[in-house]
């Protein structure tokens, strides 16, 4: 059925344009701007991510090529590789930014009441990073190593829904403890971290706060029992401990009880050891808790294969982090539009199908039902191991 305006169109219909003139304001985007505006540069942007653009040529060619369909796909000024590529240069990445947590914030309402594996009231969110390595003659400002360039992209993932709640973008050499400084931590929420992010002093803080946390502890963790509660060993539970710390430092950093539970991977022959500052649920649940720390692994690995930010189209700082905020404004918005239609199918596979269909005229939701197209998305699950070494 031909519903006169393009499977783009419908897409980015679902945008809060009000919310992002206000984003646009907050930050002067479209001060002396006299063709190509913010809403412009997002559009195309927006394209480049949902077609898999590999270059600002590429963005170039592919709209020139339907410039008549433009006006009908929101976008007003003329699209050229140069506009395109000073937009991104010089107009505040924080727009993109504040835009990706407007629909964040949407998003998250409509997950909310979203399973994730475990029965808990509580938010549960995924605290990890992910490296992406570039090349340090054309990133200078991405130090890493000595001959090598990368930023880290630090996530809060809300397990209902694998939606990221909090993104910060940093050069690579930047220790992933340092974020926890940055977290507002919510009362009654949980917190599942790797061994990363280990830091008594900022756990402490954390707890003091209300917030929940269940981490990996390290091998040369001192401390003292002061009692152990009875387990099931059947289910792969070794010990579940009340312990105090007992080292030097960690002794004043975190001086209220502990929980330690200790779990054996049968899977993959290994025990692993959990701190907790929860001494309600069962042991087993603290476990599956970690367990259900991988959904951030699998996000990254998600977003790695199917958008846009391994190549990037500019070399600033400005440049990168436009482009990843507005690759999670993607994600997001499909995530909305998956939610919005009550479809069942996947977002990898949503992104194939519209990455052919940008330009038909059809209902979205006849074009996203009622398609032949189909495609096995692989099991990224099954590349991982269940727990992190």
């Amino acid at each position: 059925m031909n519903v006169g305006s393009t499977v783009f169109s419908q897409v980015m219909a679902l945008l809060p344009l009000d919310e992002f003139r206000k984003c646009v304001r907050r930050y002067q985007g479209d001060y002396k701007v006299r063709s190509f505006t913010c809403l412009d540069q997002f559009l195309s942007m927006a394209f480049a991510q949902l077609t898999y653009r590999e270059s600002l040529r590429d963005i170039e060619s592919c709209l020139r090529a339907v410039r008549s369909k433009l006006y009908h796909m929101g976008i007003r000024g003329s699209v050229s590789r140069s506009t395109l590529a000073d937009a991104n240069e010089t107009r505040d990445w924080r727009i993109f930014a504040d835009f990706a947590q407007v629909l964040i914030a949407t998003a998250r309402k409509l997950y909310c009441k979203d399973e994730f594996g475990l029965e808990l009231e509580n938010t549960v969110y995924a605290l990890d990073s992910t490296t992406i390595d570039l090349c340090l003659a054309l990133f200078p400002w991405a130090k890493f190593r000595r001959h090598k360039g990368a930023i880290k992209l630090h996530t809060l993932l809300d397990l209902r829904g694998s939606i990221p709640s909090f993104i910060q973008i940093t050069d690579g050499k930047v220790h992933d403890i340092h974020v926890l400084d940055t977290l507002i931590p919510e009362p009654g929420s949980y917190y599942v971290m790797d061994r990363g992010y280990l830091d008594f002093a900022r756990l402490y803080l954390m707890a003091q706060c209300l917030a929940l946390f269940v981490i990996r502890a390290k091998g040369n963790l001192q401390f003292r029992r002061l009692y152990s509660h009875t387990v099931d060993k059947s289910s792969g539970l070794i010990c579940d401990q009340t312990i105090l710390l007992t080292g030097p430092l960690t002794a004043k950093q975190y001086p209220e009880k502990l929980r330690r539970v200790r779990f054996f991977d049968s899977e993959n022959q290994k025990r692993l050891t959990f701190l907790t500052n929860d001494f309600t649920l069962p042991a087993l649940t603290i476990a599956r808790l970690y367990k259900c720390r991988w959904q951030v692994e699998l996000f990254f690995k998600w977003i790695k294969q199917h958008l846009r930010i391994k190549a990037f189209y500019g070399t600033s700082e400005n440049a990168v982090k436009t482009q990843v905020w507005i690759a999670v404004s993607v994600y997001v918005l499909v995530a909305i539009l998956k939610k919005h239609l009550n479809l069942e199918s996947r977002l990898y596979e949503i992104l194939q199908i519209l990455s052919l269909t940008q330009f038909e005229k059809d209902s979205i939701l006849q074009v996203l039902t009622d398609s032949d197209y189909s495609i096995q998305e692989p099991d990224l699950s099954k590349q991982m191991q269940l727990f992190d070494l």
